[in-house]
Formats: C-alpha cells, structure tokens, sequence
C-alpha cells in the first residue's frame, strides 16, 4: 500500500472506536444475521460481487442459486400477512392476486397479433431471440398468492422490457431493475417492499461493485441508467408488476404506455443496445483455433 492510500490509526479510531467483541461458545461461524450463517451465501456473494465477468462464468452465473437461498431463508408465513394487509389497503394489488392470470404466453397463441400490438412484439421477441417467457420458477405450482407472485413476476420481465422501452442489455437491465425496485418502494408498505426487492437489491448491488472494479464504462452507464428507470417509474400508474398483460395483448403498445404512465422512454440517440459488452472481458478470438482444428 502507498503512503498516499494508507489508512491512519486516527481513521481506524474514528470508524472502528465502537467494535465490541462478543464472546461466544459456537465451534463454528454465527452471526446474528441468517445470511451472513448461511456458508453457501457468503460465497456466492463475495465471488460474484468480486470477480470478472469472464468467459467461463457470464454475468448471469449463479443468480438461480442466489435466488433459491434468499427464498429459502424467507419467513414465507409473515411474507403471506403482509400480502394479506396489503390487499386491503391497495385494490390493484388485490385484484391482481384475485384473478391470478399467468402471462404465459406462447408463440402460437400470438402468431395472429397485428403489427404494433403488444402480443405482436412478445411473439417477434420469442421467434427473433429462441427465448421463452418462462424462464424462472417454472416448476413452481400456483396454489397461493406467494406462489403466484412467483411465477408471474418471471414471466413478465421481457415483457416489461417490451413495454417501458429498457431493452434487454446492461442498460436497459440496469434501469428496468431500478425502475421496479423504486416503484415498490413506493407503492407497497416497507417490510412488504424490501421482500419483493430482496434479489433485485443482490442484483444491483453485484452489478454496482463489478462495474465499479472492473468496467469504467459501465459503472457511468449504470448510474446514468439508475436515474433514467427511477425517472420513469414515478410516472407509472402503479407497479407494473401488477397489470394483467392478457388484458393488454391486442392493444398498440404506445396505447399501453399511455394507459400505464410508462414515460419518459429513452430517445433513439441514448438506446443501449451496444452496452452488454461494456460489462464483460473481451472474448479471445478463436478463429484460429478452429482453423487449427480444421
């Protein structure tokens, strides 16, 4: 370390003066926090907010394990309460549990949409990319609200990024994660906001340190693509997680935003669709090893 960069005593003193030291009878790591206990976790979390985006291992590695623990450790009984509360107080909110209508739309069943509808563009994603909607929690069985928060809210991620105009690249991820994020934040009661953010709080925040250690670029894009998701989120008629697309598969999609509040969206000169690879090593050139192969 340079002495330009080093941290005094006095600067340890200022931050670390109020540490106490807890005695315990534990022969293994605890912790008062049940992330912190779980080993799994603690791993997943320190590589994947630490490393490179290598070749070996995309950007996306190891969100379903993430995932899958952050439910795990998940009080599912006290999520379902405040479901329960909330449904109460906000009529969107239980109307959409109510009718429990998956988006599970297939290509067949929109093959016949009209250029500029919406079931148009789902179905030109799904043919064009070879992606489906269901991505995520696909073997999970609806059989309450929980588990039909689940499904649908995996179902719906292209679909919003259809809708609000954050394609799916490092920028558009980016503002669509935020956008959501704020627009729970401040349509939901905090306990029940901070559940629905849990993963995307993971996602934003491995993706923040990443960029922020290794891509100039993206780290300035992101924060540039935080504030443009926020911005459109405030205008939003509520969260869009909670409209029924169904209802919306024959309409035009400027008629939806306009029905939905999805606005501003990005002018054609900011479009991000050349920025995944801000966030990623280069690739190594490989043609001549398949010429050598040959």
């Amino acid at each position: 370390m340079t002495a330009e960069a080093k941290i005094s005593a006095a600067d340890n003193a200022y931050f670390n003066a109020a540490i106490q030291k807890i005695e315990t009878e534990s022969s293994v790591l605890v912790s008062s926090s049940k992330y912190l206990n779980d080993a799994n976790l603690r791993h997943l979390i320190a590589q994947e907010m630490l490393r490179r985006n290598g070749n070996d291992l995309p950007n996306t590695a190891f969100i379903p394990e993430v995932a899958q623990i952050l439910h795990m450790l998940e009080d599912v009984p006290a999520i379902i309460g405040l479901f329960e509360e909330e449904k109460l107080r906000l009529p969107e909110f239980r109307k959409w549990l109510e009718r429990r209508e998956l988006a599970d739309f297939t290509k067949d069943e929109l093959k016949d949409c009209a250029p500029g509808t919406l079931g148009a563009e789902i179905h030109d994603f799904m043919v064009r990319t070879g992606y489906e909607l269901n991505f995520f929690f696909r073997e999970v069985q609806v059989v309450n609200d929980y588990t039909f928060y689940l499904r649908q809210t995996a179902l719906c991620h292209d679909i919003e990024h259809i809708v609000t105009g954050f394609g799916p690249n490092h920028g558009g991820e980016v503002a669509l994660l935020n956008a959501n994020m704020y627009s729970k934040a401040r349509y939901f009661r905090p306990e029940l906001a901070a559940f629905f953010n849990r993963i995307p709080t993971y996602l934003k925040a491995k993706t923040i340190m990443k960029d922020g250690l290794y891509y100039p670029a993206a780290a300035a894009l992101h924060l540039e693509a935080e504030y443009r998701g926020a911005q459109q989120a405030l205008n939003w008629k509520y969260p869009i997680m909670l409209v029924n697309w169904r209802d919306y598969a024959d309409w035009q999609i400027a008629d939806i935003r306009a029905e939905l509040g999805i606005t501003p969206l990005l002018d054609p000169i900011d479009l991000w669709d050349d920025t995944t690879p801000w966030a990623e090593d280069p690739r190594p050139d490989t043609s001549s090893m398949s010429i050598a192969a040959e």
